[in-house]
């Protein structure tokens, strides 16, 4: 699973990367970019590629879940081809591309692990293939598809984001269904990542003091009845 990635990079150079329009609001992100926290994603439009601040995780309420419970956030997906997520795969204006400069697993013993970050070389910024949808409880939500990992990020973890080369951002956007299935089935090559290991611990405690406050406002704004947007 992926559960932190960070894009240090200006909403202008992303949009420059991704040839995208970039928002006529600016966008403020958070540094890290969290689980049912808001992040930023590249769809298309009309012919356009938008770039749109969007929360990072499909809602799911779990029929063990208390009445007004907060949702849970799927923010990985681990098979296209499952019934989830198949019916938005198969349509184009449901796919997105997730810009990110670096994502990060975490390492060492339990309640002292740190943060290791991984990234692209070369790239200042990567593309993670990803599904988007409109929800009734956090407005517009996207999630990350995943896929086995290469023999760099084995020693690390057994899973890593889906990768996508420049040259296939379009067949992400716009090819069959076969050809997402094909990119989530294939290997990324071992030469193309970096990894960067820190001494910093995987959650710090400002990290989750922000994430406590969105989730806070977030379901403060679902007792009203609004879709969070």
């Amino acid at each position: 699973m992926c559960n932190l990635y960070t894009v240090r990079k200006s909403a202008a150079e992303v949009a420059a990367h991704f040839g995208a329009t970039p928002p006529p609001i600016p966008i403020n992100l958070p540094e890290d970019t969290l689980p049912g926290s808001p992040g930023l994603v590249v769809r298309e439009e009309n012919g356009f590629r938008l770039m749109q601040s969007m929360v990072w995780g499909f809602p799911l309420r779990l029929k063990t879940m208390k009445p007004g419970s907060k949702p849970k956030a799927v923010n990985n997906i681990a098979d296209l081809s499952k019934s989830m997520w198949s019916g938005l795969a198969r349509k184009p204006q449901w796919r997105c591309l997730i810009p990110l400069t670096e994502f990060a697993e975490a390492e060492g013993p339990k309640g002292r692990k740190t943060r290791t970050w991984l990234n692209v070389r070369d790239e200042p910024i990567a593309a993670w293939g990803g599904l988007w949808r409109k929800s009734d409880e956090w407005g517009p939500v996207y999630s990350g598809a995943m896929t086995d990992c290469n023999e760099t990020v084995r020693p690390i973890h057994d899973r890593m984001p889906v990768l996508l080369l420049r040259n296939e951002y379009e067949q992400w956007l716009h090819g069959s269904f076969d050809d997402l299935l094909a990119l989530q089935k294939r290997c990324f090559p071992d030469e193309l990542i970096a990894v960067r290991r820190t001494a910093d611990l995987w959650i710090s405690e400002a990290t989750r003091a922000a994430a406590s406050a969105k989730a806070k406002a977030r379901a403060a704004v679902g007792s009203d009845g609004n879709s969070g947007e």
